[in-house]
C-alpha cells in the first residue's frame, strides 16, 4: 500500500497518467454515491462507464516501451555535441554543473546561452563547480586522471582550469537579472555532471565518465537521464551534485577579484 501511494505521489509530481487518475477519482466517487438508491442518475452512471472504457481503449493502443538496449543510452560526447548546451537550456531556469576543468561545456557560444536565456530571468540559477585551481594536489592527479590517460590529448588541464576560473570570475560579474555561483572542489570524482531544470517534471540529467584510460576526450562514456527514466538514478544524481555543492568552497574574494581583473586587461 505504501508503495502504491508513493507512485501515485509521484506520477502527480511528474504530470504522469494525470487523466487515468481523474477517471478513476470520477468512477470511486460515483461508486460510492450509488450507495445510496437514485443519488446519481443512470445517465451520469453511464456517461462515467463509457469515458473509463473510452481511456482504457486508448491506453491499449499506446505502443509499448522496447526494451532497451545499452547502445540505445550510452554514447560518447558526440551525442552532447549534437545538441550543444546553448540549445539544451532555451526557456531554462535553473543549470547546475560539475566538471573538473568544465572548459568545453563553458564555451563563449555556451555562456551567451546561459547570459541570455537563463540568467535574464530573475529567477535563473545557474551553479558551477570546477576543481580548486590551488589545490596542487588534486590539479596533478586530474592532470594524471584526464590528461597524461590520453592517447591524443588536445588540451593541458592546468591552462584549461585557469581559462574557466576567469570566465567564472568574469560571468559573476554579469549586470544579470538572475544569479550565477561557482564554487572549488578538492577532489576529482571520476565523472562530469550537467542538470538542466533539475526540479522540474521535464528536467534532465547528462553524465559523462571519465574512466581510467581513452584514447581521446570524445570517447568517454556519456548518458542521459530524465526523472521519466528512472526516479531512483534522476534522485540519485541530482543528489551527487548536491553532496558536490556542499563540500565545495566559494571562490576566494581577492582570487575571484584578481581572475575578474586579469581577463578585462
Amino acid at each position: 500500500m505504501q508503495k502504491a501511494l508513493g507512485r501515485i505521489v509521484r506520477d502527480f509530481k511528474n504530470r504522469r497518467q494525470l487523466e487515468a487518475y481523474v477517471v478513476a477519482a470520477v468512477a470511486l466517487t460515483l461508486a460510492l454515491l450509488s450507495i445510496v438508491e437514485a443519488a446519481v442518475p443512470e445517465n451520469l452512471k453511464w456517461a462515467a462507464l463509457l469515458v473509463g472504457v473510452g481511456l482504457l481503449v486508448y491506453q491499449v493502443t499506446l505502443p509499448t516501451a522496447a526494451a532497451a538496449r545499452a547502445d540505445d543510452i550510452l554514447f560518447d560526447r558526440s551525442s552532447f555535441d549534437a545538441e550543444p548546451l546553448s540549445e539544451r537550456v532555451r526557456g531554462g531556469r535553473e543549470v547546475w554543473i560539475f566538471a573538473p576543468s568544465a572548459i568545453n561545456v563553458l564555451s563563449h557560444r555556451s555562456c551567451e546561452a546561459l547570459r541570455k536565456e537563463v540568467l535574464a530571468d530573475s529567477r535563473g540559477v545557474v551553479r558551477v563547480v570546477v576543481l580548486d585551481p590551488t589545490n596542487e594536489v588534486a590539479v596533478r592527479l586530474a592532470i594524471r586522471q584526464l590528461d597524461d590517460s590520453l592517447d591524443y590529448p588536445v588540451q593541458d588541464f592546468r591552462q584549461s582550469l585557469g581559462a574557466t576560473v576567469r570566465q567564472l570570475a568574469l560571468m559573476s560579474s554579469w549586470p544579470v537579472a538572475g544569479t550565477i555561483d561557482y564554487r572549488f572542489l578538492d577532489y576529482n570524482p571520476g565523472f562530469s555532471l550537467v542538470a538542466i531544470d533539475p526540479t522540474r517534471p521535464k528536467g534532465l540529467v547528462i553524465v559523462e565518465m571519465h574512466g581510467f584510460h581513452n584514447d581521446a576526450t570524445h570517447s568517454r562514456m556519456h548518458f542521459e537521464l530524465r526523472r521519466s527514466d528512472s526516479d531512483r538514478w534522476y534522485d540519485y544524481w541530482l543528489d551527487q551534485f548536491g553532496d558536490i555543492w556542499a563540500s565545495a568552497h566559494p571562490a576566494p574574494a581577492e582570487q575571484a577579484d584578481s581572475s575578474a581583473r586579469t581577463t578585462a586587461d
